[in-house]
């Protein structure tokens, strides 16, 4: 098939959203330094990002016609296989935008390595052309990232590229029952994190970062933690009368899902990529079955 279309996809820099909040750059400035921080940061960063941007855009023009969309606008986008899609900014982006593309392949492009660890952009302003040579020429090779799948008991489903968080929408602690590998408990915790393997290294991480009983579990993702798997953390379960602290943590596959029921009258969500707004809501009678959703993402690599 024929790409006919390249769509690039961006963030706002801090810096813009900023000015959206306080309505001028200096109004934020004013802001950021009445506190005793340092605008120059944002200023840097936005002119970094934006430099970067003018480039590919003026590159992109010269071997392919292309398209600028902003993140807020990727759920109502039309994204279709005569296109190729190329996200420039942080990882995060890159996992907001694959769970719209519908397999469209993806070159992830990193505007700042000085800034940016990015883990899923697999290309800088240096090397992405050769990529998209090659993806027009189809020849290229991919990385295939799996998803994973809350689908609740309404029919209602949600899936993430990196984590799902289930639990309440504020810092109370969420009241829930688990079940998982034929065991099951009532449960008080701050939330579960159920994280893909792409995931692994954000929020799964820092929670291995903060919880040193958990290190042999940790272990498990360089030796066991398998792409078409998950694995979930209760994060910080409270032992009471009402509530257990047996299971923990454990490894996800097809043949062994995980399976919660909320038993939290209000304010219960379940909310994807960290991304709080893109959410279900887990109230009193919900209940969630977590496992490896079918669809993928196709990560260019070369």
């Amino acid at each position: 098939m024929t790409i006919e279309y390249a769509i690039l996809v961006k963030n706002k820099t801090r810096l813009e959203t900023l000015i959206e909040r306080f309505n001028t750059k200096a109004q934020a400035k004013f802001y950021i330094e009445s506190l005793g921080g340092s605008f120059e940061d944002y200023e840097l960063e936005h002119e970094q990002f934006h430099k970067v941007l003018s480039l590919v855009q003026r590159e992109l023009s010269t071997v392919i016609k292309n398209k600028l969309i902003d993140r807020s606008f990727l759920p109502s986008f039309l994204f279709n296989k005569n296109q190729i899609v190329l996200v420039i900014g942080q990882d995060g982006l890159v996992a907001n935008t694959a769970k719209y593309v519908n397999q469209v392949p993806i070159i992830a492009i990193n505007p700042d390595p000085q800034r940016y660890d990015g883990i899923l952009l697999s290309f800088n302003v240096h090397t992405y052309l050769n990529a998209i040579e090659n993806v027009l020429k189809n020849n290229y090779q991919t990385k295939v990232a799996h998803f994973a799948e809350a689908k609740l008991n309404d029919g209602q489903r949600l899936l993430a590229f990196n984590d799902l968080f289930i639990g309440v929408a504020s810092h109370t602690s969420a009241r829930y029952k688990i079940i998982f590998s034929n065991q099951s408990e009532i449960q008080s915790s701050s939330g579960i994190i159920v994280s893909t393997k792409a995931g692994s290294t954000g929020w799964l991480s820092s929670i291995f970062n903060m919880a040193n009983a958990l290190i042999k579990t940790k272990r498990q993702i360089s030796t066991t933690f398998k792409d078409n798997e998950l694995m979930f953390v209760v994060r910080e379960p409270f032992k009471s009368k009402t509530s257990q602290t047996q299971l923990i943590s454990g490894i996800l596959n097809e043949n062994n899902p995980l399976i919660i029921e909320s038993l939290m009258p209000t304010n219960g969500v379940i909310f994807s990529d960290g991304i709080e707004s893109d959410f279900l809501k887990f109230n009193a009678g919900s209940i969630t079955t977590i496992r490896i959703a079918k669809e993928t993402a196709r990560l260019v690599i070369g």
